[in-house]
């Protein structure tokens, strides 16, 4: 009787934190998931309506990162231009800066240096899908906030929706677990809440933990220390302080490039990123076009070119490889088009989880003031 009375005790208070989380909540929840749900496919959408999402691949030398951002600079006087991508032998090279405090993507022909055209993120359509998924289109400090607290919320809903999906008898386990499709509607949306809840409340926790990646440095250090066991590892740190030296004649940035090709030719995807005379030049490479896994890293010095410190991904720790797989977890790509297909649906889900929780309240508030009158 104790345990009985425990268990109804557990359900009555993980009820009241459902359904007031729930409505305080669902809107951004809904909000969340539709939009990953469109931003999965965006790489492809993006390559089946743009042109200059892919250029002819030629058997020559990529043109220096230094040429790209002056032909940038041509065209874009003073815009930032820190980060320069080589998408692939296939794909444009694309410059990230803002110019007159807005963000850009520009893409240029890797091969002839030809500009090919110019990304504004305040009209980009997917990269307002990724702002309004990423912080609802609010100032970042503010909407990443909101968004990690109602991510956080989310997963504690699923904890207490799995506690009041729980059956009282095992032998009612199989009636939890399928839906009623012959009932009316209404206990059809209520075995769709709960029933699908069920079922994808493990992945849906996994992706929401790798969503609160973007929004908070805690769950980064999380996610670090528990892949290594509680352990920091000394060359999962990058070099950062640099002894100033005399500048040598040939750029810097395009040693650093056409040295990290040599390391890696056989990868499709390189960048080369630069934070001033003071930090090191920092390139990067991935071994598949437009996947960003799997990325090894090299730091070299802004004045000379020497190369300072080498992480091939082979040899990151693994609460390192963790860090980086939360963006290809977080959106499927890491398992590739079953993944995002995976992903997909599972943002169909979850966004309907909220709706679907709202008519069953909404259905029990109408019905107890029938009884009440």
């Amino acid at each position: 009787m104790k345990k009985k009375k425990k268990n109804n005790i557990l359900k009555k208070w993980a009820g009241r934190i459902h359904l007031w989380l729930g409505l305080i909540t669902g809107i951004i929840v809904f909000i969340v998931a539709v939009t990953g749900c469109i931003y999965v496919f965006h790489d492809e959408i993006k390559d089946a309506v743009y042109d200059y999402r892919f250029v002819e691949e030629k058997n020559e030398a990529f043109i220096a990162p230094s040429k790209i951002k002056n032909i940038v600079q041509e065209r874009y006087p003073g815009t930032t231009d820190d980060f320069v991508l080589y998408t692939g032998k296939d794909r444009p090279v694309a410059v990230y800066g803002v110019h007159e405090e807005t963000p850009y993507y520009f893409y240029l022909n890797p091969y002839t240096g030809e500009f090919l055209y110019a990304q504004d993120f305040t009209e980009d359509f997917f990269e307002i899908i990724k702002s309004l998924h990423m912080y609802l289109l609010l100032p970042e400090n503010i909407g990443r906030q909101i968004v990690g607290a109602s991510t956080l919320i989310f997963i504690l809903m699923m904890i207490t929706g799995i506690i009041l999906w729980w059956p009282k008898k095992i032998k009612n386990l199989k009636k939890n677990l399928t839906i009623k499709w012959s009932a009316r509607w209404r206990r059809v949306n209520y075995d769709l809440h709960n029933i699908s809840g069920f079922y994808l409340h493990i992945l849906a926790i996994i992706v929401a933990i790798t969503g609160l990646y973007f929004s908070y440095d805690w769950m980064k250090t999380a996610i670090y220390f528990t892949g290594n066991l509680g352990e920091d590892v000394a060359s999962d740190h990058h070099i950062e302080d640099i002894i100033q030296k005399p500048r040598i004649l040939e750029n810097p940035i395009d040693i650093a490039f056409y040295e990290t090709i040599k390391m890696k030719p056989n990868n499709d995807m390189y960048f080369v990123w630069t934070e001033g005379d003071h930090h090191p030049v920092v390139t990067g490479v991935y071994p598949e076009s437009l996947d960003y896994d799997h990325q090894s890293n090299y730091y070299f010095h802004p004045q000379t070119a020497e190369l300072l410190q080498k992480q091939d991904y082979e040899t990151k720790s693994t609460g390192l490889k963790l860090q980086e797989m939360s963006y290809g977890i977080h959106t499927g790509q890491y398992f590739g088009m079953v993944g995002k297909i995976v992903a997909f649906i599972l943002s169909l889900f979850v966004a309907s989880l909220p709706v679907t929780g709202f008519i069953v309240w909404w259905g029990r508030k109408n019905r107890m003031k029938h009884l009440t009158r």
